[in-house]
């Protein structure tokens, strides 16, 4: 009976050590952005990466050996912004009324919205998707009880964790807004900034009555 052949661990990327390195490494990453939402990560070439971020094609084969190895880094970069988005937010909260949590959790959601589409697209693509999709589900989901449990006062763990949850997906929806019409947008963004207010403020009136 023949002995299988070990498979060979998947390729990692390679972190940059000087400055110069991780400002080629930076612009890298931004036009893999750009060429992976414009063509889709199938479509999406390293060559063309190279020339949109003034790369030699060896130099950028050097930090980011496949391209899986590029998509795996921009999602973990994605995934980072994330949780430190929302680590932030939480420092701020005990200063924040439950109004201005509701704004700065929308806001939040948006500046994560030029990337969301992006990332979606790869972890789609990409084999193990499922288990990317549940650590930044994870992820967002404690970021957000975290926050929850810092502006409400009392709150339990437990219903925090269920609040995150129903924040998360109503907030999905504030993502959608970004494709309507300039002249519904703006309309449909503060009905979204209205209903997260009320779902904060009745839910803490809920937990203050009991």
């Amino acid at each position: 009976m023949t002995p299988s052949t070990p498979v060979a661990p998947p390729a990692r990327a390679t972190e940059p050590k000087r400055e110069r390195g991780r400002q080629r490494v930076a612009a890298i990453m931004d036009a893999a952005v750009t060429v992976f939402t414009e063509k889709g990560y199938d479509a999406a070439t390293m060559t063309e990466i190279a020339a949109r971020s003034a790369t030699a094609i060896g130099s950028l084969y050097r930090f980011f050996p496949t391209k899986e190895a590029l998509a795996e880094a921009l999602l973990l970069r994605y995934a980072q912004q994330a949780k430190n988005g929302l680590a932030e937010l939480e420092l701020q909260v005990p200063e924040m009324t439950l109004e201005a949590v509701a704004d700065a959790l929308v806001d939040f959601v948006l500046l994560l919205q030029s990337q969301r589409s992006f990332a979606t697209a790869l972890v789609d693509a990409r084999s193990g998707s499922d288990d990317h999709r549940k650590r930044f589900r994870e992820a967002m989901r404690s970021g957000v009880a975290g926050i929850l449990s810092r502006a409400i006062a009392h709150l339990k763990p437990a219903r925090a964790k269920v609040m995150a949850i129903v924040l998360i997906h109503m907030l999905k929806g504030v993502a959608g807004v970004a494709n309507e019409e300039p002249s519904a947008r703006a309309v449909l963004m503060a009905e979204f900034r209205d209903l997260v207010r009320l779902y904060l403020v009745s839910a803490s009136a809920r937990i203050d009555s009991k």
